[in-house]
C-alpha cells in the first residue's frame, strides 16, 4: 500500500470595497416641502434728484440763391457761433450736422428752383443756470435756430442715487416678505437668491418744441428751468421660511 500525499494550497483572500453611498433620511416629499417652502418678493425704491446740466443743440441756417453763397454765410456764422462757444464754459461741444439742400417752390404742380438752404448745427453741455443768458449771446453770435434742450444730472449724482435706489427697494422687499411672513405666523430662515432688476440711468428731460424754443430766444431774457430726474430700482428677493 502507498502511502498518501497531503498536499497544501495557498488561501487567496481577495477583498472586495464596495463604495459607501451617504442615504438621505429626507423623503420626497419633505423635500419637494423644501423647494416649495420660498417666498418671492419684489421691491421697489425711488430717487427724485435735482437736474444740474442742460444738453444744447442749435445752429445755423441761411437760404439764399446760390449754393456757394449760402455754403460761404453758413461756415461765416457758424465760425463765430463755435468760436463764441469756446469761450464759454461748455463741455461736449461737436458739430452734429452739416446740410445744404436745394430749395423748391411749387407753382400749378410745376417745381421750380429758388435757391438753397444751409444748415450747421453744433451741441454742447452747460450748467443749467447759465444756459439762459448763453442762448441769447448765442443767437448775438450768429445761431438762427434753437432745436433741442434736455436736462440732466451730473454722473456722480445719478450714481449715488441709483445706489440709494436698490438700498430702498431691498428694504421695500424685505419689509413686504416680513408683513407677509408674520400674517401667516412664519419665520424667515435665509434669502436664497437676490436678483437686481433695475437701476439704469434715466433719460434726459426734454423742454420745449423747437418752435416753441425759437420764440423765447428772441425775447430780452430767456428763462430756463430744470426740474428733477427720477432713478427707479427693482430688487427682487427670494427667501425661504
Amino acid at each position: 500500500m502507498k502511502p498518501s500525499v497531503l498536499v497544501c494550497l495557498p488561501l487567496v483572500v481577495t477583498l472586495v470595497t464596495y463604495p459607501v453611498f451617504n442615504i438621505s433620511l429626507i423623503s420626497p416629499a419633505m423635500a419637494q416641502e423644501q423647494i416649495l417652502k420660498t417666498l418671492t418678493v419684489t421691491g421697489q425704491g425711488t430717487v427724485r434728484i435735482p437736474t444740474t446740466l442742460t444738453d444744447v443743440s442749435l445752429g445755423v441756417e441761411i437760404q439764399g440763391k446760390t449754393a456757394t453763397e449760402v455754403q460761404q454765410n453758413v461756415a461765416q456764422r457758424s465760425s463765430s457761433l463755435v468760436e463764441f462757444l469756446r469761450s464759454r464754459p461748455t463741455d461736449r461741444l461737436e458739430t452734429t450736422g452739416i446740410r445744404l439742400q436745394p430749395n423748391y417752390q411749387y407753382d400749378n404742380n410745376q417745381r421750380r428752383l429758388v435757391g438753397y438752404i444751409g444748415t450747421n448745427t453744433v451741441s454742447f453741455r452747460v450748467k443749467t443756470e447759465e444756459v439762459g443768458s448763453l442762448l441769447d449771446e448765442a443767437v448775438k453770435a450768429g445761431a438762427t435756430r434753437i432745436d433741442r434742450i434736455s436736462f440732466t444730472a451730473t454722473e456722480t449724482a445719478i450714481s449715488d442715487a441709483q445706489k440709494e435706489a436698490l438700498k430702498l427697494a431691498t428694504v421695500d422687499a424685505q419689509q413686504q416678505a416680513e408683513a407677509v411672513l408674520s400674517t401667516l405666523n412664519f419665520q424667515s430662515q435665509e434669502i436664497i437668491n437676490i436678483s437686481i432688476n433695475g437701476a439704469n440711468a434715466p433719460q434726459p428731460q426734454i423742454m420745449q418744441s423747437p418752435e416753441t424754443l425759437r420764440t423765447a430766444s428772441a425775447a430780452d431774457s430767456t428763462p430756463v428751468i430744470g426740474g428733477e430726474q427720477t432713478i427707479k430700482a427693482m430688487v427682487t428677493l427670494q427667501i425661504r421660511y
